[in-house]
């Protein structure tokens, strides 16, 4: 097989297509985000992301853990103690993560207007295609 242009092999592009699909869902990087200055508990991380389902922030930080990205640590105490934060791994991905965050920002403009300049025509296609009535 050849490589694409960036010299990938379609098995490493397949690789990298399933890593960012956990990263870049809704809800990984908000967590990871949170995760940054120290380790929180379910509640407190659910609070401060807000909007999230109990049911999605826990199946969230599995897949999480499972990609090495977070630690789950129970603390045996009544009731019992659970905590979670970032892995080495984790903290790695802090950076490209800000970088893309940067990246969303500083184009957000230019994305809107291209997003308007497409509706747009899709609705002139639209209209032109459209049946004469009598």
């Amino acid at each position: 097989m050849k490589p694409d242009t960036n010299g990938h092999l379609p098995s490493d592009c397949r690789a990298i297509s399933e890593i960012l699909s956990r990263i870049g869902d809704k809800w990984s990087v908000l967590i990871v985000m949170r995760l940054t200055d120290g380790p929180l508990r379910f509640s407190k991380l659910r609070e401060t992301i807000g909007g999230i389902s109990h049911k999605m922030l826990s199946t969230t930080l599995r897949g999480l853990e499972r990609d090495g990205l977070v630690t789950r640590t129970v603390y045996p105490t009544i009731p019992p103690q659970v905590e979670y934060s970032l892995t080495q791994l984790g903290h790695e991905l802090r950076e490209p993560v800000n970088a893309l965050g940067e990246w969303a920002l500083r184009n957000q403009g230019k994305i809107h207007e291209a997003r308007l300049r497409y509706d747009a025509s899709a609705i002139d296609a639209a209209k032109r295609n459209l049946p004469k009535t009598a």
